[in-house]
């Protein structure tokens, strides 16, 4: 089977017999919080017993931290089981997406035979975002995906223009489904996320534990949304169980990390610059954005070089609106970047 994601650590295992210094995921690098991995373990004699389908201690801690009423949130496998949940739900015709973008929603679309629209994002404006996306959407357009900070590219727009996507959506009776995965590590995002928006019922936002706290394998993700009912066609849209006791156990105790959540974001902050900085200084074209990963153009067959000498990132040769020259790269530990662009020094002299 082909696997399309980054984060295969157990390919690349399998291929030479250790573990990576792995670039090609974008989740903290400070690892799963002490606490959360308690909150697990504390968690485990409840693991012979059904867990709770409506997530309720975890949707009221959720309730508290969004400052949003309990039932504008829907808790899920991940952020990726909620897009597929929601796509289930409307089972669009026609859906529109920049390019490139996250691939998961594509995939969940053509689970049910929809069309994909792409509006290409062009490199002479850094794959930014612009009205020409907001001109897109027309009377055919059933469901609109925006990823903030997009997927590769790190770029965000800016809150006017996801209002202006927004009312352009409702006017033509499509759904925007906004995608915050990574917006919680900058330390800002309050003045970029589109909640203040949720009256509209029109509007889906995805959150998710994995990135911010390093819980990829835990699977917990959740979405907001002031159509309730619509949160309820999701909820039945897939098997009831979506959540382990574990995830939900895990998630309440992520929420109380308050100074893991500072130390990840003022990580970042301070190696987003310097790992740009340290991949120019090999001649290679970095795109400007705002997320803990960088999307960069290098030699087609980087990846070939650098795995054998025991790292990777990710190449961004499947995402429509890109093509083999163009990579992304997490931003991790001051250590951790210094030794990959070592290694990139080496194999790109």
């Amino acid at each position: 089977m082909e696997l399309v994601h980054g984060g295969d650590w157990a390919g690349y295992r399998a291929r030479f017999g250790h573990d990576a210094l792995d670039f090609s995921a974008n989740v903290s690098p400070l690892g799963l919080p002490q606490g959360v991995a308690d909150a697990i373990v504390a968690a485990l004699p409840t693991a012979d017993r059904y867990p709770d389908p409506l997530c309720r201690e975890l949707r009221t801690a959720l309730s508290r931290a969004e400052q949003l009423p309990e039932p504008w949130i829907l808790c899920g496998n991940g952020a990726a089981d909620l897009i597929y949940r929601l796509v289930w739900a409307l089972k669009p015709r026609r859906a529109l997406l920049p390019a490139p973008t996250f691939a998961e929603y594509a995939a969940a679309l053509e689970s049910v035979g929809c069309e994909v629209k792409r509006k290409t994002l062009h490199e002479a404006d850094d794959f930014a975002v612009t009205e020409a996306f907001v001109q897109a959407v027309n009377q055919s357009i059933d469901l609109v995906f925006l990823c903030q900070p997009n997927n590769p590219t790190g770029q965000l727009a800016s809150p006017g223009l996801v209002e202006k996507l927004l009312r352009r959506c409702e006017a033509c009776g499509a759904i925007l489904a906004v995608d915050e995965c990574f917006l919680d590590f900058l330390p800002d995002a309050d003045r970029w996320t589109a909640k203040p928006l949720l009256e509209s019922g029109s509007l889906v936002i995805f959150k998710a534990f994995t990135k911010l706290y390093g819980m990829a394998g835990v699977r917990l993700g959740y979405c907001l949304c002031g159509d309730e009912a619509l949160l309820e066609k999701m909820q039945a849209a897939g098997q009831p169980w979506a959540v382990s006791s574990l995830a939900q156990a895990a998630g309440v105790a992520a929420l109380k990390e308050t100074a893991y959540v500072d130390e990840v974001r003022a990580l970042i902050a301070q190696q987003r610059p310097a790992m740009t900085a340290g991949l120019r200084a090999l001649g290679l074209r970095v795109i400007d954005g705002r997320a803990n990963y960088l999307l960069f153009r290098a030699p087609a067959d980087l990846n070939e070089r650098l795995r054998p000498l025991g790292t990777q990132v990710r190449s961004c040769a499947n995402y429509p609106g890109l093509g083999p020259e163009w990579y992304r790269t997490a931003v991790r530990t001051a250590p951790e970047n210094a030794r990959l662009l070592e290694i990139m020094r080496e194999v790109l002299e």
